[in-house]
């Protein structure tokens, strides 16, 4: 005789079993909408200056706004780099003469300072450590007028120098960094003051090493500072020649008149060097600031 067999009794309370994955379906389409619809939003002005560079002056004057360019130009290109009264391309080499200069000296202080506060002991280390994080609360305009003093006082203006320098110890560097090393196993350090290695030889064969998406992080942070830095090379440089490239393309607007295809030519000149260097270290970016914030 056969026996029948009876389901298992479906406690009450208890939501029935639904497929493997359909309740997150939904959820993730949202998500990733949202995500486009972001990456969009931000991706949305770089595409109308690179086509706006490419339009005359005559379709960028019309009223109707297109998003492409009808008939496509680089007037806009000739005009800004053949002319004797922007030398853009000067402009260019000292913005990156200054960035890369800033971006090197901000690693080399941030990142001796950060080891310093984050493993070695010494007299007043967490009142150092104090004063610099509140530093991070000083408005940055404040400032302007006593480093022009200290600039001045150095006989820097008007030169690549004071546009370099006062940026090099900021606080943020040695914050940023001082987060990442306590992060790293101290047992690392332990093992190679066993072997005979000093302070110095830990930090530059240990430390640095281990270090690289924290350091690629900050010095794309620097490097962009400089580059997209403004108001300061507006105060400290005079000669034409001198000047970085954001004071310079502000030139290009006169009182009475706006060449909008020119000013946007400038802007995609501008932006290329900082998209090719963030696509470059985009992994590395990504990795730092992840790591950075382990450990108060």
């Amino acid at each position: 005789m056969a026996t029948a067999t009876t389901a298992p009794a479906k406690t009450p309370g208890t939501p029935a079993a639904e497929p493997k994955g359909s309740s997150r379906t939904p959820s993730a389409f949202g998500q990733r909408l949202l995500l486009w619809l972001l990456g969009l939003l931000f991706v949305a002005p770089l595409l109308f200056m690179l086509s706006t560079s490419f339009k005359s002056e005559n379709e960028v004057a019309q009223q109707d706004i297109s998003v492409f360019p009808n008939d496509p130009a680089t007037e806009g290109f000739t005009k800004i780099l053949g002319a004797e009264q922007t030398p853009v391309e000067r402009w260019f080499i000292n913005s990156l003469l200054a960035a890369t200069g800033q971006m090197i000296l901000v690693l080399v202080v941030a990142s001796m300072a950060a080891y310093a506060l984050a493993r070695m002991q010494f007299p007043g280390k967490k009142v150092f450590s104090a004063l610099i994080i509140s530093t991070l609360f000083i408005p940055p305009i404040s400032l302007l007028i006593p480093n022009y003093e200290i600039v001045s006082r150095l006989q820097w203006l008007d030169s690549l120098t004071a546009v370099i320098v006062p940026g090099a110890a900021g606080a943020f560097g040695v914050f940023f960094l001082r987060q990442f090393f306590i992060s790293l196993p101290i047992e690392l350090e332990e093992a190679a003051l066993i072997d005979g290695a000093n302070r110095w030889q830990i930090f530059w064969r240990v430390i640095l090493p281990l270090s690289k998406p924290a350091l690629a992080t900050l010095g794309l942070l620097s490097f962009l500072t400089n580059w997209n830095d403004f108001l300061w090379p507006l105060y400290v440089l005079f000669t034409p020649e001198r000047l970085t490239l954001q004071p310079g393309l502000s030139t290009l607007q006169s009182a009475y008149n706006t060449d909008y295809s020119t000013i946007m030519a400038g802007g995609v000149i501008a932006s290329l060097p900082v998209l090719i260097l963030f696509a470059i270290s985009q992994r590395w970016v990504i990795e730092g600031v992840s790591r950075s914030g382990l450990k108060g």
